[in-house]
């Protein structure tokens, strides 16, 4: 990593230095983050107050309803924690006979959300602060109100197009009956008392208690199957990482049911190609990192689902280092291809990153998925309910088909690298399938071609979409995109505003020889990185 002074990419921000850092995407999270080291907390503490945050000041992309991940540093080793939730008791293969994909938005989305869970087992295991005060910043946002950032109500409006019958959600999300505009003051109160009972009860009450009873009724009312007894039988995992070599670095990720490993397949492949031969930009180097991820993609997507469920091929085999191999032995240099799964074994979310000056360092995601989730609001409560069984596939055939009691297929995820001297940098990238895609980015960047956190973020970037598609960011040179296109890729330009489609970053890295941080937050949402 290089800390320059010239900045090549259009936003001119420069990475945050500091021996304590918090990165989220919406700067009053990130404030209420700081606060809490401020007051004496460690960066769990700091985590965990933005994301309690966030489910207020950025309703579009995650809330109360939401599922959530952590990889976390604590000074000595590595933890990764599974706070996703299952599948609705009731919802055998029987229930959606004749539907040729998942429903998207509605009660036939919804399942059991996790992001609960997460923040007590953190706090529980591993905060200093009670676990009531990280919720202080939240709660007055929420009673009193916070003025709604530009891009956050761009979103928001958007969704109430879409959103605004589906039940309960208007009641909460659209006072005056539209989505709040950039700068007006919204309030939830519902929200606020909601969060009071969480803290109160340390998450009793949202899995056992009367928010539990809210939501199965709510259910009932509307003829849905999740009940009180699904909430009450969520567990969340300490289930560890799995993780990939490239050089002297390692990336860590959640094993499935995340996308993370086609993350690490991608660069593994990469390792067998000849990547470090070139630059960052150079659109070879662009090109073989869109093959490598289309090989990824394309198995996890056949493959990856809940790991209780994944009986005919692993996350170890699709890990394996000669398979990996052999894919990458697939990527023609000289021309895109349009690849299918291979046969490894026969037969809107919010990002989050912490780390204080201990060292311990912390990466953490929540979402409902898509913006609001399944567009279920429970009324009077604040909770927006996330869409995450829409990632379940109706094919038999699939790994991650449909059933009861099961984690669906995710697409949010943490990354975490480590380097020989031990944590390196703790990191994220929002926007659904681009998530993976964007933590490839992200590490070539940083550790192979040498740029600093907020250089990385602020990199145009590219998404893999079907076929030999390719979509763009606009700010991409027109020389890159020509050769691209050259090579046979199908570009469709869309703008770096696009914060579903390319993703929000933030990024914290352990400076040289230790002792600080460097951290970068992403302009194509209303990030902010604040140390002290």
């Amino acid at each position: 990593m290089q800390l320059r002074a010239h900045h090549p990419y259009p936003s001119r921000r420069s990475a945050v230095l500091a021996g304590n850092m918090v990165a989220t995407s919406q700067p009053l999270a990130a404030q209420a983050g700081v606060a809490m080291l401020a007051r004496g907390g460690n960066a769990v503490d700091a985590a965990l107050a933005a994301a309690i945050a966030l489910t207020v000041l950025e309703p579009t992309g995650n809330g109360i309803g939401s599922d959530a991940f952590a990889i976390l540093w604590d000074g000595a080793e590595l933890h990764g924690l599974n706070a996703s939730g299952r599948s609705p008791a009731g919802w055998t293969a029987d229930r959606f006979a004749g539907q040729t994909e998942m429903p998207f938005r509605g009660w036939e989305s919804v399942t059991v959300p996790g992001a609960v869970s997460a923040w007590v087992m953190l706090s529980d295991r591993f905060g200093k602060l009670p676990f009531a005060d990280l919720f202080a910043p939240a709660i007055r946002y929420a009673e009193s109100g916070f003025p709604v950032s530009p891009v956050i109500a761009s979103l928001w409006a958007r969704a109430a197009e879409e959103l605004h019958a589906q039940p309960g959600f208007a009641e909460t999300f659209m006072p005056n009956g539209r989505a709040p505009q950039a700068g007006e003051i919204f309030a939830s109160p519902g929200h606020a008392h909601t969060l009071r009972r969480i803290a109160d009860t340390e998450g009793a009450a949202f899995y056992h208690g009367d928010i539990a009873q809210k939501v199965a009724a709510f259910a009932a009312e509307h003829g849905a199957a999740l009940t009180a007894d699904d909430l009450a039988a969520h567990e969340a995992d300490w289930c560890g990482t799995i993780s990939k070599n490239f050089d002297d670095v390692t990336l860590h990720e959640i094993p499935p049911n995340g996308q993370g490993i086609a993350a690490l397949m991608a660069l593994g492949m990469l390792s067998h190609t000849a990547i470090r031969d070139l630059d960052a930009d150079d659109p070879q180097a662009m090109h073989l990192q869109i093959e490598a991820m289309k090989l990824a993609l394309a198995d996890a997507e056949t493959y990856v689902g809940d790991p209780g469920h994944m009986d005919r091929v692993g996350a170890d085999d699709l890990l394996d280092d000669d398979y990996l191999k052999a894919r990458a032995a697939l990527i023609d240099p000289a021309r895109a291809q349009d690849f299918g799964a291979g046969a490894p074994k026969q037969g809107g979310t919010v990002y989050l990153t912490a780390a204080d000056a201990s060292g311990m360092m912390v990466s953490f995601i929540q979402s409902n998925y898509a913006g609001f989730g399944s567009g279920v609001v429970v009324p009077g409560t604040g909770i927006a309910l996330q869409n995450r069984g829409a990632g379940f596939s109706l094919d038999p055939r699939n790994q991650n088909y449909v059933g009861p009691n099961k984690r669906p297929f995710h697409t949010i995820i943490p990354g975490f690298v480590m380097g020989p001297e031990g944590p390196r940098m703790s990191f994220g990238v929002m926007g659904g399938p681009m998530q993976a895609q964007g933590h490839v980015q992200m590490v070539l960047r940083c550790e192979l071609f040498g740029q600093d956190p907020q250089m990385a973020a602020d990199a145009p970037r590219w998404r893999v979409t079907e076929g030999l598609g390719l979509a763009c960011e606009t700010t991409l040179p027109e020389a890159t995109l020509a050769a691209l296109t050259g090579l046979g890729h199908e570009i469709t330009l869309e703008a770096p505003d696009n914060a579903f489609g390319f993703g929000g970053a933030q990024l914290i890295r352990r400076l040289p020889g230790g002792g600080g941080y460097a951290g970068g937050s992403d302009p194509r949402k209303d990030g902010a990185a604040i140390g002290f």
